[in-house]
C-alpha cells in the first residue's frame, strides 16, 4: 500500500484542473511536500499562494514539459531543492481537436513533444532516485482513448496509445526490481475541466466530474491499483474490440453508442481561459 502521509508529491500540469485537486488532495491525506510544475505562470502563482496560505508546504516551478532542457533543469532544481519525490503525477497534456488532415505540423509535434515525449522524460528524471530508495509511485494520465480510435482524436490518441502502452511496460519493469515500485495508468474518458468543451458524451459514458475521478486515482495509489478506467463501460471497452469484427464494432459501439460522433461540436476552453501559445500545457 502507498502512503501519501509524509512523502513528496509532484504534479505536472499541477496548477488548474484535476492536477491542482490531485494535489490538494494529497496535502489532505498529510503529503509533507507537493511539487506543482506548470507552464501557466499565473495559475502556478494563484495555486501555490492559495495552498501555501491553507499552511502547507508548496514547491513552484515554471515548466514546459515539451522541451526537454526545461525538463530535465527543473528536474535539478527540484532535487536539489526538495529531495527524491515519492509519487509523481504526469498529468501535463493537450490536445487539439482536428481531423488529421486539418492539424498543422506544428500541432503534430507540439502533442507528441508534451503528451508522449513530456511524460517520458519526466519520469525518467526522477524515477532512478525512486529505483535507489526502493519505494516510489508513478501516475501516467493516460485516455479513455488509448482504447480505441475516434474521429478528430487521431493525434491525441496515437499520444495517449503510446503513454498506455509505455506506462505498462515500465510497470512490468519496476515491479521486478527489489522494493515498493508502483505505476498506475489512468484511462478516463471526458472529464469538465473546460479541456474538452462543447464534447457531447457517448450514451454510456457521462461527463465525469473531476472530484469523483480524482478521488478515484487517490485511491488507486493509496491501494497500489494497476489502472484506473472511468466511467465503469470503459472496462467494456477491450472485451467488445476483441470480439466483435472491427466494422460492428464501429457500428454498434463507435456509432450506436456515440462515441465516433462526440468531438464533432468540441471548442476546447472558452476564450476567456484562452492563454499564450506558449503556455498551453495543461492538464488530461
Amino acid at each position: 500500500m502507498t502512503k501519501i502521509k509524509d512523502k513528496k508529491v509532484l504534479v505536472t500540469g499541477g496548477a488548474n484542473g484535476i492536477g491542482k485537486l490531485l494535489g490538494e488532495k494529497c496535502l489532505r491525506e498529510g503529503a509533507s511536500e507537493l511539487v506543482i510544475w506548470d507552464i501557466n505562470e499565473k495559475n502556478l502563482q494563484a495555486t501555490t499562494q492559495e495552498l501555501r496560505q491553507k499552511g502547507y508546504t508548496v514547491h513552484d516551478y515554471l515548466v514546459d514539459v515539451s522541451d526537454l532542457e526545461d525538463v530535465t533543469k527543473a528536474a535539478t532544481l527540484t532535487l536539489s531543492e526538495v529531495g527524491p519525490i515519492d509519487i509523481l503525477f504526469n498529468n501535463a497534456g493537450i490536445v487539439v481537436g482536428k481531423n488529421f488532415h486539418e492539424h498543422s505540423h506544428t500541432e503534430i509535434e507540439k502533442t507528441i513533444r508534451i503528451n508522449v515525449l513530456g511524460v517520458m522524460h519526466v519520469a525518467r528524471c526522477f524515477v532512478g532516485e525512486m529505483i535507489k530508495q526502493k519505494s516510489g509511485h508513478i501516475v501516467n494520465i493516460a485516455s479513455a482513448v488509448s482504447l480505441l480510435a475516434n474521429p478528430k482524436m487521431s493525434v491525441y490518441a496515437g499520444s495517449k496509445w503510446a503513454v498506455l502502452g509505455w506506462s505498462e511496460s515500465l510497470r512490468l519493469e519496476l515491479e521486478d526490481m527489489p522494493g515498493d515500485l508502483h505505476v498506475t495508468t489512468v484511462c478516463p474518458s471526458y472529464i469538465k475541466t473546460g479541456m474538452f468543451e462543447g464534447v457531447e458524451a457517448p450514451i454510456l459514458a457521462p461527463l465525469l466530474e473531476p472530484e469523483d475521478i480524482t478521488d478515484q486515482i487517490i485511491r488507486a495509489v493509496k491501494t497500489n491499483e494497476i489502472e484506473v478506467k472511468a466511467p465503469w463501460s470503459v472496462h467494456l471497452i477491450p472485451i467488445l474490440r476483441g470480439i466483435m469484427p472491427t466494422r460492428l464494432f464501429d457500428l454498434v459501439i463507435g456509432k450506436g453508442l456515440n462515441i465516433y460522433s462526440s468531438m464533432a461540436s468540441f471548442v476546447g476552453r472558452p476564450p476567456r481561459e484562452a492563454i499564450p501559445e506558449k503556455e498551453k500545457t495543461k492538464q488530461n
